[in-house]
């Protein structure tokens, strides 16, 4: 994995490529090689989004990528600005990861592309098991999915009709 960071036009994002393989298409006049890449793009302020790319050079196939990362950005509100408000499953093909969050001071337990996807999201106290297929790319999407079903306690009471109060009790 390697990070790089970019100078947006207010924020300031960083890059960390989850994934670069050699793939090839066979036709009738021989092999074609390409590379493609996965990149995670985010902020570490609750900004974070995944990209792919394919290209036939590696630096041109990560260019591609964050392009692809910075237009699928999505926004998490935190919990005290280090943990996600409450336990939750994200699915992407067959991967699963269950998302649960966690006490000051227990970090981020994960593992592969979905550590780089919380650690870029901002997420400090985080705890994560996968369930079902672990490829790169549907490990972090899956990630990403779980991120976007999290709800704060305004919308939770927006949805039942209620006021604030009367959701905490």
């Amino acid at each position: 994995m390697q990070k790089q960071t970019t100078d947006s036009k207010e924020k300031q994002l960083e890059e960390l490529v989850v994934q670069l393989k050699s793939v090839v298409k066979v036709t009738k006049g021989g092999r074609q090689r390409r590379f493609s890449a996965v990149v995670v793009v985010g902020d570490r302020k609750g900004h974070v989004g995944i990209g792919t790319g394919k290209a036939f050079e590696v630096p041109d196939a990560i260019k591609k990528a964050i392009q692809d990362a910075n237009k699928n950005m999505i926004t998490i509100n935190l919990i005290d600005g280090r943990t996600i408000a409450h336990e939750v499953i994200g699915v992407s093909g067959a991967a699963k990861v269950m998302l649960k969050p966690a006490k000051e001071g227990t970090g981020i337990i994960a593992g592969g592309s979905v550590r780089a996807v919380l650690e870029l999201a901002g997420v400090r106290d985080v705890v994560s098991k996968s369930l079902g297929a672990r490829t790169k790319l549907n490990m972090a999407t899956a990630a990403i999915n779980g991120l976007k079903e999290i709800k704060t306690v305004e919308e939770v009471a927006a949805l039942r009709g209620k006021t604030k109060e009367e959701i905490l009790g």
